[in-house]
């Protein structure tokens, strides 16, 4: 079985991941499918003498939406400096609808609302608001305002009313279908208003005017495609969170090295280490691949890759790690692990894939999501038919049909779970904190106990002098022989060692024919 993941596109909902998922799982020898809307990735294994990536894509295509294998030719530092710009940009554009969508949505909300709010809040309303848009004269006026301000909200989400339609049409319904059939559904049932208000005007029917005037629905149609919008920039902002996490876990790895080739040394790009070449690390620089030390001897500050918060005394024939920090010595290595095979480039990978992976509660809203759409659709034409046997007007009909539509709009059942896995997973990443998969996140609520290996772990991780006792010489004589005996050390005790003279005043003695002992 082989592993492997895609990138999908034209997925907006879970109902979308879900259709996506059964498409893919109908295809002979794939397993373990798991799609994932927030990373817009299909991650699976299948069976490479029954299946492959051409077919699987293919089965995507027929769903209804694009696939295409991820980071076929990219290394991961390269697919998630991709994944962040991606996000970053996706969520600019969002935002800038957001932006546009309210500054029209807020004067229409107004001029709907604003009786409502002198009635029940005491807002005093400006006296040319009532001449304009009070009173059965002023109906036509009150709803073409309206209107005309909700047209620009709707082109701006014009991609909810043609996704929403288009796979309605296609026999595979979305959330974005709600959106869209409750957004114009009320903007087309207020533009019948206005012809029904002018009819009522031209006939001196004010009763007429009345009724339709007090059940305008411009403010709904506008209303539901921002407040989803809304819901997608916080959703874009949560991919961006988890793609700037893995940006600063490939930070930690060097972008070039130190080899030697033909007695020379060469600075290269760490993509073109190879297995066997002769590295070099002088104090202070960081371990740019996996390797087993050849020459030299030194101590490594591990503590970003296991968590180990002293650094680690090194010598010939001990492995090191990449993205470690070497701190006081100048060794040479051999590489033994490169490219996608270092710790680093795994753990990435690691943090990618749980980003991606779903959890059992995922998958449940995934399967309730897939058939929640079709059924509210069902429900809401039931009740306008029933209402209509029972002798109700088609205007009470279609606003009965609307308000289904409407609150059932929000996609939060589809969006929860995997924004709280992605937030979690990258939030985890930034504090050193790997999790392997959404299932264990989801588990480890059942955890009650935390056992440490060592103090160190859970400490500050820096070593401080907390007591002295001096036994025939005083406590000042006996820091300033220790503080002069360290003062050529740059191990983590002597820090601790110098850092308790310096703060209490000491100067350190003068030492001659000092040897430091490595380890």
């Amino acid at each position: 079985m082989k592993k492997e993941k895609f990138n999908v596109t034209g997925m907006t909902c879970s109902a979308c991941s879900a259709r996506v998922q059964r498409a893919v799982e109908k295809v002979a020898g794939t397993q373990e499918v798991a799609v994932n809307l927030l990373t817009n990735s299909m991650q699976l294994e299948y069976d490479e003498t029954v299946t492959n990536p051409e077919a699987i894509i293919a089965a995507v295509e027929k769903a209804g939406y694009g696939a295409s294998v991820k980071g076929q030719h990219k290394k991961a530092s390269e697919r998630a400096d991709t994944s962040e710009k991606v996000a970053d940009k996706q969520a600019r554009e969002i935002l800038r609808r957001l932006i546009l969508s309210f500054a029209f949505l807020i004067p229409v909300m107004y001029i709907a609302m604003h009786g409502l709010l002198e009635k029940l809040l005491g807002i005093p309303v400006p006296v040319l608001v009532k001449e304009l848009f009070d009173g059965p004269e002023n109906a036509i006026t009150f709803a073409f305002a309206q209107l005309l301000l909700v047209l620009p909200i709707m082109y701006l989400n014009r991609h909810f009313y043609i996704v929403g339609f288009r796979t309605m049409v296609q026999g595979a319904p979305n959330m974005d279908t709600l959106v869209g059939m409750g957004s114009m559904a009320s903007a087309l049932f207020g533009a019948f208003a206005i012809f029904r208000m002018g009819y009522g005007l031209g006939h001196g029917d004010l009763a007429l005017v009345n009724e339709y005037s007090t059940n305008l629905y411009f403010e709904s149609a506008g209303m539901i495609v921002t407040l989803i919008t809304m819901g997608k920039y916080l959703e874009a902002r949560a991919k961006g969170q988890t793609s700037r996490a893995l940006e600063k876990l490939m930070d930690l790895a060097p972008k070039q090295a130190t080899v030697i080739k033909d007695g020379a040394e060469e600075l290269v790009a760490v993509e073109s280490l190879a297995i066997g070449d002769i590295v070099v690390v002088r104090p202070g620089e960081r371990i740019p691949v996996d390797g087993v030390i050849t020459d030299g001897s030194t101590s490594i500050d591990e503590s970003a890759i296991s968590g180990e918060s002293i650094p680690v005394a090194k010598t010939v024939g001990d492995k090191v790690i990449s993205a470690t920090i070497n701190k006081n010595g100048f060794i040479k290595f051999k590489a033994s692990r490169v490219g996608e095979d270092t710790t680093i480039s795994q753990i990435i990978r690691l943090v990618d894939e749980a980003s991606a992976s779903k959890a059992p509660i995922a998958r449940m809203a995934d399967k309730i999501a897939g058939i929640f759409v079709p059924v509210v659709i069902m429900i809401a034409c039931t009740a306008g038919l029933i209402w209509l046997l029972m002798g109700a007007s088609v205007e009470f009909v279609f606003s009965i049909v609307i308000s289904i539509l409407v609150i059932s709009c929000p996609c939060a059942l589809g969006l929860a779970t995997p924004v709280a896995i992605m937030v979690g997973t990258g939030k985890g990443a930034e504090n050193g904190i790997l999790i392997k998969s959404g299932e264990a996140l989801e588990i480890a609520h059942n955890i009650d106990t935390v056992v440490m290996d060592k103090t160190g772990t859970i400490t500050d991780g820096k070593p401080v002098i907390t007591d002295v006792k001096a036994l025939g010489i005083t406590e000042r004589e006996l820091i300033s022989i220790a503080a002069g005996m360290e003062k050529g050390s740059e191990h983590p005790l002597a820090e601790a060692v110098l850092n308790y003279a310096d703060a209490n005043g000491i100067e350190g003695k003068s030492m001659t024919n000092i040897k430091a002992v490595f380890g």
